[in-house]
């Protein structure tokens, strides 16, 4: 009998080993399946491919950049067609530009609504600060506007300066010495001043905006009557107004009067082209600077290629070949080493507050050609 029970005994822990083994192995089956599974996905999950198409994501940007860019501008056919060729050769971008000189703020204006062009190319400070306080322009940040000088740029990025007009004051030197001569705007009203200055008339784009800086910064610095007085104090001493800049350089360079105000680029083509004895001052106070602007316009068709126009234009590259091929004078110091050499001419500029004039030039130039300017002085070319 006890041979019997240990025998029983034996038998069912054989059994029961039998049975443990046979679970476990079906059990490894079932797990080995969920573990090549996880196995199996890791990889579709990390696949190789997508980490490939990363470089392409960096290039995006660029991809991105509209086929075509349109301009509205005042610049010349030739300026326009020289950068919109670089920057198509450069972008692949094709441009359209339209050239419309004085209609230019209207046309952006009439289209708020409905965008034409990407663009605004040219056009003078007052004239941008009056658009974007209408809300016409879309904020940029090119690479390069923390190198502008305030002066030439919105505050808040919505237009730059990228070519600046000087005007400066200059004399005969075989007529007058450097003794005689003047040394700041306020001095052309002294008694021993007058006839003896001869400008344009009020037809000069630069005459007029330099009439606006004066009067400008006159009521700055004692108030409005006073640039008025001002004004009229100048009038009185000036010889001429001349409707043609020939012929206010030709009465210049013969000793008719020895004293004048003009853009910098015609100063020096008549000084060292044409052999005229003429001098430049640094006006004490500076001198009148006008700044050609370049805004992106808000909900513009295609507004990438807009913003990527702007980094363009204002760059150091294109204001030098500006500066060389249409006497363009930059605005970016940094392209200044590479211009023609009388480019770095120096000179203060007068500080004026340009959301003022673009307030009201429209009606200081009107009083000042009706009630300031004896027209008895204007002389027109036959």
């Amino acid at each position: 009998m006890k041979k019997f029970f240990a025998m029983l005994l034996a038998l069912v822990m054989v059994l029961s080993l039998a049975a443990c083994t046979a679970t476990a192995a079906t059990k490894d089956p079932t797990a080995a399946p969920t573990q090549e599974a996880a196995v199996t996905d890791a990889p579709a999950a990390t696949d190789a491919p997508a980490a490939t198409d990363e470089p392409e994501a960096t290039d995006e940007p660029a991809a991105q950049l509209e086929d075509t860019l349109v301009i509205y501008s005042t610049h010349s056919e030739k300026l326009l067609e020289a950068v919109a060729n670089a920057f198509t050769e450069k972008t692949g971008v094709k441009v359209e530009y339209i050239n419309l000189k004085g209609e230019l703020a209207d046309r952006v204006r009439s289209e708020k609504d409905n965008p034409q062009a990407d663009i605004m190319y040219g056009g003078d400070s007052a004239t941008h600060t009056v658009l974007s306080g209408e809300g016409l322009f879309e904020t940029t940040h090119p690479s390069w506007e923390n190198e502008l000088d305030p002066m030439f740029k919105d505050a808040n990025g919505l237009w730059y300066g990228t070519i600046k007009t000087p005007v400066l004051l200059f004399y005969n030197k075989d007529v007058m010495t450097a003794e005689e001569a003047p040394k700041d705007w306020s001095d052309l009203v002294k008694p021993e001043y007058k006839d003896k200055i001869v400008v344009r008339d009020s037809l000069s784009s630069s005459m007029r905006s330099t009439i606006c800086n004066l009067i400008d910064y006159y009521t700055t610095q004692n108030g409005e009557d006073a640039a008025w007085q001002y004004l009229s104090d100048l009038d009185a001493n000036i010889k001429n107004y001349y409707n043609s800049g020939s012929m206010m350089y030709a009465a210049i360079g013969k000793g008719e009067a020895p004293i004048s105000w003009a853009v910098l680029s015609d100063i020096v083509t008549n000084r060292d082209t044409n052999g005229m004895p003429f001098e430049i001052i640094d006006a004490a106070s500076g001198s009148v600077v006008l700044t050609d602007c370049i805004a992106a316009i808000k909900n513009a068709p295609h507004p990438n290629a807009a913003a990527a126009f702007v980094e363009f234009a204002g760059s150091a590259e294109v204001q030098a070949m500006l500066a060389n091929d249409f006497s363009r004078t930059p605005t970016l110091s940094s392209a200044l080493p590479n211009c023609p050499e009388w480019m770095q001419t120096e000179y203060k500029a007068l500080p004026v507050d340009w959301a003022n004039i673009s307030a009201n030039q429209l009606s200081w130039l009107e009083k000042w050609e009706t009630n300031v300017i004896d027209t008895n002085k204007n002389v027109a070319k036959d």
